[in-house]
């Protein structure tokens, strides 16, 4: 899907099997793996989400096993670096199902085709989404959205839309 980030490239590519399993031994998962040359350090940027998002402690956890192993491979990371860790934010596009998983019932702009649109995610699976727009249950696949970020709300969603999304949802 467009918007998707790029992988890892140059020692990013080295560095990417070890980084991902030490955020995987963490519970989490690797969305985006950064290296780059910052003076006479290398800057390590690792960006990490789980299922139910992840919270400051937790990146602080994940953070010190990175750390840890790349402290123990140094001829995958030699020399001194600056270690990033963090999660990826509200305004990533939403570019994987597990993405759309996590954004269950969450109010997103989509782009999709010849249109543009805001929908409230419904259920996601491994193929495409349900999305409610303009009081319509729509199933959009994966493939069809160019691009979809989640919209930030200050308020509850109005509870007619949820019921119609959990009540489509518990009739199948």
């Amino acid at each position: 899907m467009p918007g998707q980030r790029q992988p890892a490239s140059g020692a990013g590519e080295k560095l990417a099997p070890l980084v991902a399993d030490a955020v995987a031994r963490a519970g989490f998962e690797l969305e985006e793996l950064q290296v780059q040359q910052a003076g006479r350090k290398q800057l390590v940027k690792v960006v990490v989400d789980g299922e139910n998002g992840i919270g400051l402690d937790e990146v602080a956890d994940v953070s010190r096993t990175v750390s840890e192993a790349l402290d123990q491979r140094e001829d995958t990371m030699p020399g001194a670096y600056t270690l990033e860790v963090t999660s990826p934010g509200l305004d990533r596009p939403l570019t994987k199902p597990r993405h759309w998983r996590r954004a269950r019932l969450r109010k997103v702009t989509v782009k999709a085709a010849e249109e543009k649109f805001a929908a409230r995610v419904g259920d996601a699976d491994d193929e495409g989404v349900e999305l409610l727009v303009d009081g319509q249950l729509r199933r959009v696949g994966y493939p069809e959205i160019e691009h979809a970020v989640i919209e930030v709300e200050f308020k509850e969603p109005p509870a007619a839309e949820i019921a119609k999304l959990t009540h489509e949802e518990g009739s199948r």
